[in-house]
């Protein structure tokens, strides 16, 4: 899934200590079933708006078979118990992460903040097509800095809240979201996890990646424009009763806030992975929920704030479908599938098509590590540094956005999937996916256009 802030860096270091190994099981018995359960799996999520079969529970199965396949192909225990537990270590970091930043969703839309702002708009006269872009320049423009995965949660409460009732709206506006989202953070380093991985790995410089802004932004505006035609060109029902904000809305704001800014502090200037900043902020509103209670047996005060609530609203079917996933695409790697997916792409198709196609992969597996596949081989990109960075920047750009071609392509989608209540899903999201292929490739051509001379200079060094 793409863009899950840095949640994922620490276990991704450890890992790559032991990420090369010769383990080569995907011509045997053991590597196809294993491919075969995944396809299975992932096809029972594709129809779960059909068989209304919750998405997290094929691949929860799934990666219980493919790890007792790939323990017994590599027939190694000792190794085997590794490798379980550095992929386990990858959910740990994304599970506190996801489950913070929900916490704080719940606790905020609790207080009708989400409410109030559907309120402000619709009274303000803005129609839904309005709301459609205003939420979709925002999602674009936070996710550098907040990432993509939080911002596409707080943009799709607006939307769920504003367009209630309206379900072609809410999916719309979703899916525009979830593009926003995904391309805005594919020029920051803080914005996706694989840009940062990029980053962190000194193959782009840091101002460098602001060069991806052009082609990020068509990205978004090719398949929003194509959408937008498609919103009910209506205003939503006029708000008439008076939205009262709940007592403790304003701190519950900013502590959530604070949280974000503690979990980037924490990794940019004490380099410890986000997840203990969020972990942390959870802290603030633990301890704001303590005093309340102090206050209220004291004074008598409104009802006590009890931060379980909000952490037992949390989507726990989207928390296990994305261990599921990474646990099937860990397996899937320990057979060796990425490594010598990688390897086919990079000396069969040279670096312009593979990472193009990275992208694509991306929006199926996980892209991270798929990322993590291609940073491990450490490919030939260009005859000189001005090409090297040139298709590092492209990979970037297409693992960043290539997860928006599918709606459990991203994090971003995934959550949106498990907080929308069913508004927005996979089928709904499927139908514009021409759109956003469209899109994926008119960024592509962008970029290569902006940096033809790198371009040129690796055509001419082969």
């Amino acid at each position: 899934m793409n863009a899950i802030l840095p949640a994922l860096l620490g276990p991704l270091a450890a890992l790559s200590e032991g990420a090369h190994h010769d383990t080569d099981l995907t011509g045997s018995a053991v590597g196809l079933a294993a491919v075969v359960v995944f396809v299975f799996a992932y096809l029972l999520v594709v129809a779960e708006d059909v068989i209304h079969l919750r998405k997290s529970k094929p691949v929860l199965i799934a990666a219980g078979v493919i790890w007792i396949l790939t323990a017994i192909g590599m027939n190694d225990p000792e190794t085997i118990a590794h490798r379980v537990e550095q992929h386990v270590a990858e959910f740990a970091e994304l599970f506190l992460f996801l489950m913070v930043a929900m916490t704080y969703i719940s606790a905020i839309a609790h207080r009708n903040v989400f409410f109030k702002l559907n309120a402000l708009l619709v009274n303000a006269g803005f129609g839904l097509r309005a709301i459609f872009w205003t939420t979709g320049a925002l999602a674009f423009m936070i996710s550098p800095i907040a990432d993509n995965l939080t911002t596409a949660l707080l943009m799709g409460a607006v939307v769920t809240t504003v367009g209630r009732g309206n379900t072609r709206f809410i999916s719309l506006a979703c899916i525009n979201v979830v593009i926003a989202a995904n391309a805005g953070g594919a020029f920051s380093p803080f914005g996706d996890i694989t840009t940062l991985m990029v980053w962190q790995a000194g193959h782009v410089p840091t101002l460098v990646f602001l060069d991806l802004v052009p082609a990020a932004l068509v990205n978004w505006l090719v398949p929003a424009i194509l959408m937008s035609l498609a919103v009910p060109a209506v205003r939503p029902q006029a708000v008439t009763e008076d939205v009262e904000l709940k007592p403790g809305w304003l701190m519950v704001m900013l502590m959530f806030l604070a949280t974000i800014a503690t979990a980037v502090c924490f990794h940019a200037v004490l380099h410890l992975p986000p997840f203990l900043g969020m972990t942390t902020g959870l802290g603030y509103y633990m301890l704001w929920g303590y005093w309340t209670r102090l206050n209220a047996r004291r004074y008598q005060m409104a009802e006590p704030v009890d931060v379980f609530d909000d952490v037992a609203k949390v989507e726990w079917d989207t928390l296990l479908f994305f261990f599921g996933v990474l646990m099937c695409v860990g397996g899937l790697s320990e057979l060796g599938y990425l490594a010598v997916t990688s390897e086919a792409l990079y000396t069969g198709h040279g670096p312009t098509n593979a990472n193009i196609a990275v992208g694509l992969i991306s929006a199926v597996v996980d892209n991270v590590p798929v990322m993590f596949a291609v940073l491990s081989m450490d490919p030939v990109m260009g005859a000189t540094p001005a090409a090297e960075i040139h298709q590092w920047l492209l990979a970037t750009l297409a693992a960043g956005v290539g997860g928006s071609l599918l709606s459990v392509g991203s994090a971003a989608g995934v959550a949106l999937m498990g907080t929308t209540g069913g508004e927005y899903t996979f089928m709904r999201h499927l139908v514009w996916t021409p759109a956003i292929l469209l899109g994926y490739a008119a960024s592509i051509g962008v970029h290569q256009l902006l940096n033809m001379p790198a371009a040129s200079v690796l055509a001419g060094g082969g």
